[in-house]
């Protein structure tokens, strides 16, 4: 079998010929891309925050009445103690954001003090003594801070403060690569002696890059429970239901007039799932489209096939009259198809070049990988090759008989 002779009979279907090869290119132009987008979601919503969010839950308290910040900061404590006492809870704390959250809080940080000095923004985390620990980071290098370190907000944000930072490994590297952070300053609330490094803590919301997203910051305050969120560390994922509710009753029995309500109250997984759930959708809408044009694709390949065969029916039988065995026709349409499949993902990689280019000037896409075009081949050819092979078994069974009559 010579393939000038295949590609001379498809000389003379070049219409239909030519519209299959479009549809094949452009199913491996958007395959491509839409894998890729889907890729790059799975990686989004994968992506570790340095804490331990199957056993965290948390819970915001509304105050409600006017009270003083002395009593507002003693009945925090009141609050914490409460929440450590509840059966099967390691440790409660208090911060000022959290993860999945609506908030975002962020300062400007630099190495200088210089009024023209370049900054990148960092998000910051305001907590307790016991926030480490109910989190569940890892710290890489230094300390943790001391108990006579925690100062309240207003001292944070005063004139001339010298508070201790902790910083994440990634904004280390940034500011210090190939060096210890340990002990050395940056100027975020004033001047700022780093004690310690934690292997990962990540922002409140999921934006920039991979490494930008690791850019945070510890410091220690002392918050009131109106300017922060309740967190509690369980000891088995199991238990996050039962010890939120028994928070959330603890809450409302102790204390002042303040709201609080279930739907302050979640676990963090639940939160990362709600967070993402616009990214989970657009993911299966992706593997919706892609699917829908594999199976336009196969379709238009069988259709276009049986066609062929039917209009080919008396030339196949003078082929099967002349020696051509059923495995000879088969291969024919088999390798008819190839050829044709192999124009159309020619083609349509330019077009997944192109179009990734697209994404990438008006999206903020990243570069589509060069390993997703052969992927993409080796899907469609496979396709293609399945599609076909009906029509050509029903080609090969064709009796040679049938060259003895008439069309």
């Amino acid at each position: 079998m010579h393939f000038r002779h295949i590609l001379s009979a498809l000389g003379r279907h070049r219409i239909a010929v030519c519209l299959l090869v479009l549809e094949i290119a452009f199913s491996c132009a958007v395959v491509c891309n839409a894998l890729f987008l889907i890729g790059t979601r799975l990686e989004r919503m994968q992506r570790p925050t340095g804490v331990d969010e199957r056993h965290i839950g948390q819970v915001h308290v509304r105050s409600v009445s006017a009270t003083s910040p002395e009593a507002i900061m003693a009945q925090t404590r009141t609050d914490l103690a409460a929440l450590r006492a509840l059966p099967n809870v390691v440790n409660a704390s208090i911060v000022n954001q959290t993860l999945f959250g609506h908030s975002f809080s962020a300062s400007g940080v630099s190495l200088s003090d210089a009024p023209q000095a370049p900054t990148i923004h960092v998000t910051q985390y305001f907590g307790n003594a016991q926030l480490p620990d109910t989190l569940g980071l890892k710290l890489a290098g230094g300390r943790w801070f001391k108990l006579d370190e925690f100062v309240s907000d207003e001292q944070l944000e005063g004139e001339g403060a010298t508070v201790p930072v902790i910083i994440t490994r990634a904004l280390a590297e940034h500011f210090f690569p190939g060096r210890s952070a340990v002990g050395k300053v940056i100027y975020a609330f004033g001047t700022n002696r780093i004690v310690g490094v934690v292997d990962r803590l990540v922002q409140p919301r999921d934006y920039g890059t991979a490494e930008s997203y690791e850019y945070a910051m510890l410091f220690p305050v002392d918050l009131p429970y109106a300017q922060g969120t309740y967190l509690l560390r369980v000891k088995e994922s199991e238990q996050r239901g039962e010890v939120i509710r028994s928070a959330l009753h603890a809450l409302k029995t102790d204390g002042p007039l303040r709201l609080v309500s279930p739907k302050d109250a979640t676990t963090l997984e639940a939160a990362r799932a709600k967070y993402y759930r616009n990214d989970r959708a657009m993911a299966w809408m992706l593997v919706g489209v892609c699917l829908l044009l594999l199976i336009v694709t196969a379709v238009g390949i069988v259709g276009l096939t049986s066609f062929w065969v039917a209009q080919r029916r008396r030339q196949i039988g003078i082929r099967r009259a002349i020696g051509a065995t059923r495995g000879d026709i088969l291969r024919y349409f088999q390798t008819e198809n190839f050829l044709i499949a192999t124009f159309g993902i020619a083609l349509g990689m330019a077009l997944a070049y192109g179009l990734n280019l697209l994404l990438m000037l008006h999206y903020e896409l990243g570069h589509l990988p060069a390993w997703y075009f052969p992927v993409g081949a080796v899907t469609l050819w496979a396709i293609s090759q399945i599609a076909v092979l009906g029509p050509a078994l029903r080609a090969s069974n064709v009796p040679p008989v049938v060259a003895t009559r008439s069309v």
